[in-house]
């Protein structure tokens, strides 16, 4: 049966093993979509070997960056950004080659699209994971300048939580979460900023989507921000993968 999968760690919850299950019955396909937990990245090759009828698959945390030395080639996009979300197995003559791909950038772009006002001109991105790789990525594409935002910074161009002063929330009107925190199930943490500086003027966007208000995006609309979670990102990107999976090329 052809066989389409996620990789990652951990996968507690997964939107896409029940989004493509309900997509291959609605369709009437005989497919599946499993999830494969791996606990190292080199493990890869040995998933390869034991799932022979592997047909695609999504690559989500902690694995985006590290999966890319596996791959024969990746697209463009991906290698701008240097992350990788989607996996094609492309078989020529007689062998499978690993095509990487990244959909978050679309699926990032299109769903805050809507939501962007002449003032959202600057954006801090919470994080500087491969999530965080992609959204800059788009960022740029919408022409709006980025910063990162990091525990640990390693270069002048990334500030830490503890300097986020009001003075940069007054300029910086995007905050961008591209953190696992708040995800389930530890849907009581939050970034730490400082959230009292918020004001209707900000966007704050959580690429985490379960739970869907997490406590982020909570804080944030307490202060009146608009607010989005990255369900429709999620759904964007789902159905690229999707599309790559079956193109020709």
């Amino acid at each position: 049966m052809k066989t389409f999968g996620l990789i990652g760690y951990p996968l507690k919850q997964s939107f896409s093993q029940k989004f493509f299950s309900e997509k291959f019955e609605s369709e009437g396909m005989e497919a599946r979509y499993l999830n494969f937990p791996i606990t190292s990245i080199d493990e890869f090759n040995g998933l390869l070997k034991h799932h022979p009828y592997l047909a695609g698959l999504n690559v989500t945390i902690p694995y985006k960056e590290l999966v890319i030395p596996y791959l024969d080639e990746i697209n463009e996009v991906a290698k701008a950004i240097g992350a990788v979300n989607v996996i094609k197995f492309k078989h020529i003559n007689n062998k499978t080659h690993l095509i990487g791909y990244n959909t978050d950038t679309i699926g990032f772009i299109n769903s805050i699209k809507p939501l962007l006002k002449a003032s959202h001109t600057k954006a801090l991105i919470l994080g500087t994971g491969g999530a965080a790789k992609s959204v800059a990525y788009s960022l740029k594409k919408l022409g709006i300048t980025y910063r990162f935002v990091s525990r640990n910074p390693t270069e002048p161009s990334q500030v830490s939580y503890a300097n986020l002063t009001s003075e940069i929330l007054d300029t910086y009107h995007i905050i961008v979460n591209t953190s696992p925190i708040g995800m389930y199930p530890n849907i009581d943490e939050y970034p730490d900023i400082p959230y009292q500086h918020l004001s209707p003027d900000h966007l704050l966007y959580d690429v985490v989507y379960n739970p869907e208000l997490t406590k982020f995006l909570e804080l944030g609309a307490k202060q009146g921000a608009t607010i989005k979670n990255g369900l429709e990102m999620l759904y964007i990107q789902a159905e690229e993968s999707w599309k790559i999976w079956n193109s020709e090329n």
